[in-house]
């Protein structure tokens, strides 16, 4: 793998680490649901799922 696909992946883990920190997370901590989860569930597996889809992107993608 590159060096720029591996700094690809670092800035994402980056990303990943402000997007699950406590402030930020605490955003979505409010009273709604949606589809009877509360928002902040659904905010933590979409990051979740969209920092998989990423990766698997950037790994499939540039894998040499």
């Amino acid at each position: 793998m590159k060096k720029r696909h591996e700094q690809k992946l670092i800035i994402l883990s980056i990303g990943l680490m402000i997007a699950f920190s406590i402030p930020i997370s605490l955003l979505f901590n409010s009273e709604k649901d949606v589809f009877g989860y509360p928002m902040i569930l659904i905010y933590l597996f979409a990051v979740w799922l969209i920092s998989i889809v990423i990766s698997f992107v950037i790994v499939k993608r540039y894998d040499e």
